[in-house]
């Protein structure tokens, strides 16, 4: 049973598809043990509450240096006894100690088709922006192993989505969460969890 922690900075729409997906078996041989955030406040915590997933926030605002926050970090992830983390919408750098111990055992995903609108700055909306403003005809999602890079790591899957006449960012955001990302993730955690995904030479090979 492939034992999957979740990192999310907002309302856990991602994290509701890999919820959605385990409970109707599309995920197997997967238990969501743990859900983590960076924020107090948001609805992704009380998504896991409904869930009875176990939950806390660890915010760098409860620690007196970025070091103590990224140890803190570490060691819940560490407590929940994790075989796989799943970056869901978690605007935090993670500490190159964690990607470190978790090499090839942290999945991110991101909404657009890498290495196409990613890095440093493209996150959320921004993203669906710069393709809007760009005009690409094509946009996605990409789930990827998370490296020391900022979306560098190797790529698991990828969807394409259609961009429409007369989108807007929120649109087109919306659209590629329903199309795409809700699709891949899950579809991701269950080739890890059956043991189907692995790199060799910096690409990911799936058997």
């Amino acid at each position: 049973m492939l034992r999957v922690v979740v990192l999310v900075s907002g309302g856990g729409t991602n994290l509701q598809a890999i919820i959605d997906a385990v409970a109707a078996g599309t995920i197997t041989n997967t238990e969501i043990v743990g859900v983590i955030s960076n924020n107090p406040e948001v609805y992704a915590l009380e998504r896991a509450k409904k869930a009875g997933i176990p939950n806390l926030c660890i915010s760098p605002k409860q620690y007196e240096s970025r070091d103590a926050f990224n140890r803190a970090l570490l060691n819940a992830v560490d407590g929940f006894q994790a075989d796989l983390v799943v970056l869901a919408g978690f605007l935090v750098v993670i500490p190159e100690m964690m990607i470190e111990r978790y090499r090839n055992r942290i999945i991110n995903i991101h909404p657009s088709l890498i290495p196409s609108f990613c890095g440093t700055g493209f996150y959320g909306l921004k993203v669906h922006e710069a393709a809007l403003e760009k005009g690409v005809k094509v946009v996605g999602a990409t789930v990827h192993f998370v490296d020391e890079g900022t979306d560098t790591g190797a790529i698991i899957l990828q969807k394409a989505v259609e961009v429409q006449q007369g989108d807007t960012p929120e649109v087109l955001q919306r659209r590629v969460m329903e199309q795409a990302e809700w699709m891949i993730l899950p579809q991701a955690i269950d080739l890890i969890a059956n043991g189907r995904v692995e790199v060799v030479d910096g690409k990911v090979v799936i058997n």
